[in-house]
């Protein structure tokens, strides 16, 4: 478990003298087992691919993930974390679910992870803090519920995912989700189906989005005044559907538009307005010129 002796005692403002956490010389629950399993098995699918691939696999796996990383952003990044904009809860349940099969896990346990990266930001209490290095904040942090425990707390944060049943019981059934997701898979195209679906598509929507969490707070440009490492990547911006305009969301949180200048390439967006011309998506948040010319850094 996370020992207060080695890891310092939380502050408000964050943490202090904190020495370096173990990887993985340290106590696994069941939890990071399951997601340290999940996508282990899903980088050898990708590298059983060059060995077991159709042109037509490849196609449905690129696809595949364009479909999966977009619902994520669509759905559980901007709709559900940040309330950016609404939906009817007979739309906004299903598209939950499909974007379930990016394999990011659950809808509560991201929303909660993300809501304290903004509550904590580039603090030692950030879940995926870059002051702990490259590797941590892409991929390592995602094995160690406990030390994310420990630095943030229960998860209060998403009382309001908590009240509804959808949300609990996705919560409850996500590895059964999972498995199933790969059995269609298998059925339906063997094991090309498998390696390139679930192995290329997989790996390239886990690090394409894991890269809005590491280099997004290293490399790139910054337009807006905020207290953070948060910083613009405009190449990311078609593979990330418009995450990677990072500086840009985190000086507007709430907005449902992240690439706010007209040649900021953001899919998740685009798809967000079509919704909201169509009468689906309503109380679309947008910062204002005032909120803008506020947090604007001299150009």
């Amino acid at each position: 478990m996370c020992n207060p002796t080695k890891d310092s005692v939380p502050s408000q403002s964050g943490l202090v003298s904190k020495e370096k956490r173990a990887y993985f010389q340290r106590y696994w629950t069941w939890a990071d087992v399951a997601r340290a399993l999940t996508v282990t098995i899903v980088h050898f699918w990708c590298l059983l691919a060059p060995f077991n691939y159709t042109w037509e696999a490849l196609r449905f796996g690129l696809i595949l993930v364009t479909l999966t990383n977009l619902l994520i952003t669509f759905s559980y990044h901007r709709n559900l974390a940040h309330r950016s904009f609404k939906l009817p809860k007979w739309l906004e349940y299903p598209i939950a679910y499909a974007a379930v099969f990016a394999l990011q896990g659950d809808p509560l346990d991201w929303v909660s992870i993300h809501r304290f990266h903004h509550q904590f930001t580039d603090s030692d209490r950030d879940p995926h803090s870059p002051k702990e290095g490259f590797l941590f904040s892409h991929v390592m942090w995602i094995f160690d519920t406990l030390y994310i425990k420990y630095k943030c707390g229960g998860r209060n944060n998403v009382m309001d995912l908590k009240q509804q049943w959808f949300y609990r019981f996705l919560r409850k059934t996500i590895g059964f989700h999972v498995l199933m997701f790969w059995t269609v898979l298998y059925l339906y195209g063997g094991l090309p189906y498998l390696t390139c679906g679930g192995g290329v598509g997989g790996v390239l929507g886990y690090h394409v989005t894991w890269l809005v969490n590491s280099a997004c707070h290293i490399c790139g440009s910054r337009s807006w005044k905020t207290k953070d490492t948060s910083r613009n990547v405009w190449w990311l911006s078609l593979f990330t559907m418009g995450e990677s305009w990072h500086n840009n969301h985190h000086a507007f949180q709430s907005s449902a538009r992240q690439g706010l200048e007209w040649w900021q390439i953001d899919i998740t967006w685009y798809l967000i307005r079509l919704f909201e011309v169509l009468g689906l998506a309503t109380d679309v948040k947008l910062p204002s010129e005032y909120q803008k010319q506020k947090l604007a850094l001299a150009r």
